[in-house]
């Protein structure tokens, strides 16, 4: 359903399916650049599936609502099952920030896993651990922090962060890096993924025609990623 930016109160949990916690995951499939060879990144096939179909399916065995951010919506509505809610920005044109505000604005739930659209790997496991990481710290997010960086992209928020946003995009800040300056996060080196037998790829991202080809060739020779 199409919903824009309102106030709204949490939402009755449905009952959860085995596995499920309450969390909103959400891809922000918005931006100017998500496109590869014409087509939006998200409608790449991948194993079988466009790309969109195979983040959905991975990230619905752990959340209770998947919410998909665009300003293309009539893209994606056709394609995704109608239990799938489909927002846009408030802020318009305003980068990651416009998109992470409408995500965390319309959230039922105060977790919420973030992915883009370009992350051919999300991983349900490792948002488990960033979950489970997030609620003990009572931080305001966890994010991965592989080869010696972080990774904001598949994190894990607390809805209340959007509180900080729209003082950034009033100061003309779009890019994350300032978002992630105010708030408290902790991270998850890649060795803590790992010994829970979490590849730490799953932070991969496609934004060119080369680096697709490249994931599709890994797949192809290896069968990564392909279940």
């Amino acid at each position: 359903m199409m919903l824009d930016i309102a106030d709204i109160a949490d939402l009755a949990d449905p009952l959860l399916n085995e596995g499920q916690e309450t969390l909103s995951g959400v891809i922000l499939a918005g931006g100017k650049s998500r496109r590869i060879g014409g087509a939006h990144i998200a409608m790449l096939p991948f194993s079988n599936e466009k790309l969109i179909h195979r983040q959905i399916r991975h990230m619905k065995k752990l959340c209770a609502e998947i919410i998909v951010v665009t300003n293309e919506p009539r893209t994606f509505l056709p394609i995704v099952d109608s239990d799938i809610r489909i927002i846009t920005d408030f802020y318009h044109d305003k980068g990651p920030l416009g998109g992470m505000h409408a995500a965390f604005s319309l959230a039922a739930y105060s977790d919420v896993w973030l992915v883009g659209c370009d992350m051919p790997y999300v991983s349900y496991e490792a948002a488990r651990l960033l979950l489970e990481k997030k609620r003990d710290s009572g931080c305001d997010a966890a994010l991965p922090f592989i080869k010696e960086r972080l990774h904001p992209w598949h994190g894990i928020y607390d809805r209340r962060c959007v509180e900080i946003i729209p003082s950034l995009i009033d100061r003309n800040q779009s890019r994350v890096d300032p978002f992630l300056h105010a708030i408290r996060y902790e991270g998850i080196v890649q060795s803590s993924f790992e010994s829970s037998g979490i590849d730490a790829s799953f932070v991969t991202r496609m934004s060119t025609q080369e680096e697709y080809e490249r994931t599709l060739f890994t797949i192809a020779t290896s069968g990564k990623g392909c279940s």
